[in-house]
């Protein structure tokens, strides 16, 4: 509907250029928000007060110049001017309800993406493999799965990018423990957390093993056969550690997605040649540099993008400007989204700028950092153990699964004492491991992405509010309503129809779904889902506890309201899938 709106304010505006209202060149940004108060409408824009200037008018005299001009559509019922001059759009009840029925029917909900559609690579996770996944990258995990989702269920082509850390010193840090302390078997390495540590310690502490070490890192850069066959075992254990989190976690990830550093190796001199060959290396303190005027520090200086280390050693921004070109030229991505911590961001940004000025990438490919704040403890302090040690995923995992178990444990004996049928021990291990890890990623991700966030099990495992348990158990009402009928929603007839107050508040939400999953491909905010899906659970209740929908004595009424209470449901559930999270028939 937003759009059809811009596309009304287009024609009107248009006209009254033609008319000579308005000066000939205007190309404005169309803006058309939700309103908050429904007695203003449904819809509304600022376009009168933008213009006003260049028309040399008042606001609100532009306002009825444009209401007057704007073309009839029979999905708006009218429009009013309000305030200073803003345009309020109220939607035809009919009409929208028509809407809603093909939504009904179509099996994307009536949802399309508003623009061109995109081969799109997306670079998300990228784990360290030389240690365990901690919970520094849950965010990058679940934000870059979420917005690939949204991306593939608008119809673009994702190309998922896991660009894992697995070259460089730390590596060769590794090999040397290996090769001092042989490792028999897959299950040695088991807990590689303690097995990096064991390795830093010897590298700390002995000269010798660290000569050793760095020396392992030049045979590893060369190609030494003994020493490609530790660092390919060391790396598939650490991968297949990795999968097993992807897995549980619900994300959609696999070892063909992963495009690690080690990939762009027989690149990087290609890249240093090609910048010099555009004259764009400068060369300081023996250190081979590209410097750009847009980028300066606080002095006023250039700042230096180093490529090259004095010693000839290659940096992650030689690695990331390897990556731009393989997605544009290989990939053929028109788009390359990176979710990385937002203090990455003055690296991405000279790494984006150099990539063009050097023709890595077409002037038409989008390159967007979709930088994340921290997750942090109850302090305000980046996440840590007890003993000030970083927490390991698959241990914040084990522990939100078996607090969801004990929760829907204590509720489900709530169940046997109100006389209803209690889950066995399977399905409360099940409804546990759903809700647990639902719980997590749902606190993240209903966050704006650019926001740090406290942690707190208690917060987001609570039935009430903005949570994972809230919108699972709104979801589990509108099951029980086709579980009571008997019926699917196949088998009911009859139309929607708009009367209560509650009816048409929900059905007005509901069409704002297209709305919302644009915006997120259009700016990488799953937040923006999380709060939709909260606010249509909310109107859902409402429209539940006020319009009887079972017990309606008024068969169309009864089915209308079936209806409603059936797409609220798919909504739901396709809103929650886009999240990676698992939704339950019962809980």
């Amino acid at each position: 509907m937003k759009d059809t709106i811009r596309h009304l304010i287009q024609q009107a505006l248009s006209r009254l250029v033609a008319e000579g209202v308005l000066p000939e060149g205007l190309s404005p940004a169309i803006q058309v928000e939700n309103t908050k108060d429904k007695s203003n409408g449904d819809f509304a824009s600022n376009i009168a007060m933008m213009l006003a200037k260049p028309a040399g008018m008042k606001p609100r005299d532009l306002a009825e110049k444009l209401v007057a001009a704007l073309p009839t559509d029979e999905g708006i019922s009218k429009v009013d001017i309000a305030g200073p001059g803003f345009l309020n759009f109220f939607q035809n009840s009919d009409a929208l309800a028509q809407r809603l029925e093909a939504a009904l029917a179509d099996a994307k909900l009536g949802v399309r993406k508003a623009g061109p559609q995109q081969r799109v690579a997306v670079d998300l996770s990228a784990p360290n493999l030389a240690k365990e996944m901690h919970v520094g990258h849950l965010r990058s995990t679940i934000i870059g799965d979420g917005v690939a989702r949204v991306l593939e269920f608008l119809g673009d082509d994702v190309i998922r990018q896991n660009h894992v850390g697995d070259w460089g010193t730390q590596f060769g840090m590794l090999l040397a423990y290996m090769q001092e302390q042989p490792v028999d078997n897959d299950a040695e390495l088991a807990d590689l957390e303690g097995f990096y540590r064991a390795a830093k310690k010897r590298f700390d502490e002995s000269p010798e093993f660290a000569d050793r070490a760095r020396q392992l890192v030049v045979q590893l850069q060369a190609g030494d056969a003994d020493c490609l066959r530790l660092w390919h075992r060391f790396n598939d254990i650490s991968l297949s550690h990795c999968q097993a989190l992807y897995d549980r976690l619900g994300v959609k990830l696999t070892m063909a997605d992963v495009k690690g550093e080690s990939a762009y190796n027989d690149d990087l001199a290609n890249v240093i040649a090609d910048l010099k060959a555009k004259g764009l290396l400068s060369e300081s303190d023996g250190a081979q540099c590209v410097f750009m005027d847009e980028f300066k520090n606080a002095e006023g200086n250039p700042l230096p993008l180093i490529v090259q280390k004095a010693g000839g050693g290659y940096l992650y921004a030689t690695t990331d400007l390897a990556a731009t070109r393989y997605r544009a030229n290989v990939l053929k991505a028109d788009r390359a989204l990176y979710f990385v911590d937002q203090r990455q961001a003055l690296h991405f940004q000279m790494v984006f700028a150099a990539a063009r000025l050097a023709g890595f990438v077409p002037a038409s490919m989008q390159l967007e950092h979709m930088g994340f704040g921290t997750m942090n403890g109850a302090d305000g302090r980046p996440f840590k153990t007890r003993d000030g040690g970083t927490v390991k995923l698959v241990d914040l995992i084990n522990e939100a699964e078996e607090r969801a178990y004990n929760l829907v444990k204590e509720r489900n004996e709530q169940r046997t004492e109100r006389g209803e049928t209690p889950f066995d021990e399977a399905e409360l291990r099940e409804i546990g491991r759903v809700v647990g890890i639902a719980s997590v990623k749902y606190a993240d991700l209903s966050k704006h992405r650019t926001s740090d966030y406290s942690f707190n099990f208690e917060l987001m495992l609570s039935f009430e509010g903005n949570t994972a348990p809230y919108l699972l158990y709104a979801y589990t009402r509108v099951a029980s309503v086709f579980r009571k009928l008997g019926k699917d929603i196949a088998d009911i007839g009859g139309q929607i129809q708009l009367v209560a107050e509650q009816e048409q508040a929900l059905a007005g939400k509901l069409a704002q779904f297209a709305d919302v999953l644009n915006g997120i491909a259009d700016k990488g905010t799953p937040h923006l889902l999380c709060a939709y899906l909260y606010d249509l659970a909310g109107l859902f209740s409402s429209f539940y506890e006020n319009c009887p929908i079972l017990s309606a004595e008024d068969e169309a009424v009864r089915n209308s309201r079936l209806r409603l209470a059936a797409l609220t449901g798919r909504t739901l559930k396709q809103g929650l899938e886009l999240l990676g999270l698992e939704t339950l028939e019962r809980m």
